[in-house]
This record gives structure tokens, sequence and C-alpha cells, in this order.
């Protein structure tokens, strides 16, 4: 099952008034399905990948019954404030013994926010109230798991979160069911930066030097008018350019990047449209796989990124996820 997607609320009238909406935290974690079958735990990203062994310490996860299907999101708390730097860093743990030296040092919690599958009951068409009111029953007490909390004030919540430096508010119709895999109006976002997920088409050095990191040339999937990714004649997804990317590459995280972009195979040029010259001169062209989260002062004209920086990788989501948000 693929998790349910909120769409963007209008920032200018903000979160909905009223009864008929529930709002929520927007948290700094990796969107997490918590898949239990006969006390064998999955924590699947939306991309499909299990990394159960990477986060241990929501092993009690499992014991929450038979046959359980959760929505949250994995979050590390660094100084009371989630850290989405160090939620990823524990994505990447492949061994088990170095995943439980960090669940030691660097615990994450999963914060659950729907109930979707319990004992064999598929519960995805039930209103959003009723599932939420059994997931607050099932989850009660166990390690390492918190539901996240609720609020009436939605724009008072907005609020609040932009006073503490938090992502955003995350606004739900109470009597809406689950829809998994699509981008539905009855769940709303509205974060404090907007922040966007985008491939990596290629990659230029730094000028006057070649062994650092300048910019990265970044893009989108594009609808084949089906439903599914545009690919080229070689299979290889095209994608529509949305800008170059240099802001935020400094130091480590532009040397951890670029080792993942050298270590790609180099490919036709990738994008729909021609760029400038000047932009493409002394660029690598590779093949889209790198998903990273940008930073933007919104998108121009001509479909560019403004001032984008970069936030970090995003290895729980494929470059074929992001068509869902085209």
């Amino acid at each position: 099952m693929r998790p349910m997607l909120a769409t963007h609320g209008d920032p200018r009238s903000g979160p909905p008034v009223g009864p008929a909406w529930a709002h929520e935290i927007k948290w700094d974690g990796i969107r997490l399905l918590a898949d239990v079958v006969d006390g064998r735990l999955r924590l699947l990203t939306r991309s499909g990948r299990d990394i159960a062994v990477a986060l241990p310490e929501l092993r009690a996860l499992a014991d929450l019954g038979a046959d359980v299907l959760l929505d949250g999101e994995a979050v590390a708390m660094v100084g009371g404030r989630p850290s989405f730097s160090h939620v990823v860093d524990r994505v990447h743990t492949a061994s088990a013994a170095a995943a439980e030296r960090l669940a030691r040092t660097r615990p994450v919690t999963y914060l659950a926010f729907d109930l979707l599958r319990l004992d064999g009951l598929d519960l995805t068409g039930l209103p959003w109230s009723a599932r939420r009111a059994a997931l607050e029953d099932l989850v009660d007490g166990v390690p390492g798991v918190q539901v996240s909390p609720v609020y009436e004030d939605g724009r008072g919540l907005l609020a609040a979160t932009a006073d503490q430096g938090l992502e955003g508010v995350v606004s739900k119709r109470r009597s809406a069911p689950y829809a998994p895999g699509v981008r539905s109006g009855d769940w709303l976002k509205f974060p404090h930066r907007d922040v966007r997920s985008v491939v990596v088409g290629g990659w230029r050095p730094q000028a006057g030097s070649g062994s650092r990191l300048g910019a990265v040339h970044v893009g989108v999937p594009v609808d084949d008018g089906s439903g599914r990714p545009l690919v080229d004649g070689s299979g290889r997804l095209v994608l529509a350019y949305r800008g170059r990317v240099g802001s935020g590459l400094a130091g480590r995280a532009g040397v951890a990047l670029l080792e993942r972009l050298e270590a790609l195979p180099v490919v036709p040029y990738p994008f729909t449209t021609d760029i400038p010259r000047p932009e493409a001169a002394g660029s690598t062209w590779v093949e889209p796989r790198v998903v990273l989260d940008v930073a933007a002062l919104g998108v121009t004209a001509d479909g560019r990124l403004r001032q984008p920086s970069y936030q970090g990788v995003r290895p729980d989501l494929t470059p074929e996820d992001l068509l869902e948000d085209v």
C-alpha cells in the first residue's frame, strides 16, 4: 500500500476553520508505514524499502497485534526540535550492530497518525475520526511510539509552529477515508518553508576546482499522459528542468553528494528543454536516480526554482515517487 498524500493549502487563507477539520504538526521526519504481520515488523518508506533493521528502537511495534498497519513518521529530536539530517543518517544504517548503537545515542520516535489495518480488517474506508480513535487505543504506552497530537485551532497551531521553528501544519477532514497513493484535498499541508523534492540530472564542479561540487542540475519526472513517467528510447527517465542548485553544497555536504553522483552512470542530456550553454558548460549528465530536498522561494514563470538551496538527500524516495507531485 502506498501512503495517502496531502495537497498544498492556500497560504493566503491558512488552515480551514470549523469542527469538520483537525490539525496536526507537520513533522520533519521520514514517512513510514509500519506493517506488522504475525510478529514481523516492516518499516516501509514511500518507495517500499524496508528499513526496520536501521531502527531497532521501534521493535515494540511488532507487539501491537498479529495484523496491523500504521502510517506515521520517524522523527529524531535534537535540542527539542526535529532534525531531518539526523533521521536520514539513521535510514542509511545497514548494520544491525551499528543500528543498535545509534538507537542508544541518536534514537528516533515513531509518531503515528493513522491506523489502516487491524486484525485483518481494512480500515481505510472509515472516516479519519474513527481511525484516529482506534489508533489512540492501540498504541497507548508502546515504547518508542507516540500518537501525533491533534489540535482544534489550525491557524493558532500554524503561528505556534512558526515561533518554534517547526515545519508546519497538516489539516485533515474528519469525515474523510484514507486514499492510498492519492494526493487528496482532504489533507492540506501548510509548510513554513517551501521544500520540494527533485531529481539530480547532472552536476558541475566548482569554478577553479575540478574536485569540488559547484552545483547540481535538477528536475522532476514528466507524465507520459497515462500516469506513468516519460522515458527515453533507452528506458531512462526524462526530466522537466527545475534549475541549478549551488547553495548549501559547501563542506562535507557537497563532498558526500559528489561521491554519490560520481558513482552514477554518465548519460546523454536528460532534460526536456535545453539550458543556456554557459550553464551547461563543464557539466556531467548522470542517470536520474538521486532524489534531493531543496528549499526555494517559489517557482518562476518558466518553472525554475527561485533561489534554491540544498537540504539533503532523500533515500526514502525514488524519482518515480515524484511524479505524484508534478
